[in-house]
């Protein structure tokens, strides 16, 4: 997304609790926030169980409404279900802009495009397990591993030690990105950053800089200096191109 004006204003976040951990639960929402606001928070699954334990002491904290859903048969997700019927209903009864589809599971990726047919925005957040047709139906896919917060980190240098650990071994793509910047280059063969991060969302709903350790787009392309060169223009924007070595 280019700027702030551009972002949907009234989100629906809907997690389905049998895919996710609960300790993504303060990185998901802040990572929420950068989209839009969260009007909508619900969670789905058997409360019954005492799988779901840990996501029972934090829904109070963000204010996520539980749904129940009873197992009927062994081996089929009713949750599922569930989700989807509700996901229909907030469609055509809220004004809502977008949606967050909070799932490692394939089975919401029709959904994820009847969504993005009506016109809203779809932002999927699930595991890096997550089939590849799901991550394609969102406008922007985020992997959840880069939000987790997890309990055993007890100070912030195991926490940077543990997100150092999930990002180990990523190699950017470079020829991707390559690929990009030559398609929406001008004559100089420079690409505005801004411009450049919404075509990489667009082609790779997945891609995102935090899963090479880098926060920031420009940080990744500084860090590349062999492959590419950044500039700042006259209005004090970031430009790229390639180097071609």
């Amino acid at each position: 997304m280019a700027n702030n004006t551009d972002l949907p204003n009234h989100l629906a976040v809907l997690i389905d609790a049998d895919n996710t951990p609960p300790a993504i639960v303060e990185g998901l929402f802040e990572e929420i926030a950068k989209y839009g606001t969260a009007s909508v928070k619900r969670i789905y699954g058997d409360w019954t169980k005492p799988n779901l334990g840990g996501w029972k002491k934090v829904l109070l904290d963000y204010s996520i409404q539980p749904v129940q859903q009873f197992a009927y048969t062994t081996g089929k997700n009713a949750t599922d279900s569930s989700l989807i019927i509700d996901a229909m209903d907030l469609l055509y009864t809220r004004d809502l802009d977008g949606f967050c589809l909070v799932s490692s599971d394939s089975d919401f990726t029709r959904l994820a495009a009847r969504l993005r047919e009506a016109g809203l925005t779809v932002y999927g957040f699930g595991e890096q397990k997550t089939p590849k047709p799901l991550v394609a139906a969102c406008d922007k896919f985020i992997y959840t591993e880069i939000l987790r917060d997890d309990q055993d980190d007890a100070d912030a240098g195991k926490a940077a030690k543990a997100a150092q650990e999930r990002t180990a071994g990523n190699t950017p793509p470079i020829k991707f990105i390559a690929r990009v910047i030559d398609d929406i280059s001008g004559e100089d063969n420079f690409a505005h950053l801004g411009a450049l991060g919404q075509n990489l969302n667009k082609r790779r709903p997945e891609f995102d800089t935090r899963l090479y350790g880098f926060k920031k787009l420009s940080d990744l392309l500084a860090a590349q200096k062999k492959h590419f060169e950044l500039r700042k223009g006259e209005n004090g924007g970031l430009w790229v191109r390639n180097k071609g070595e």
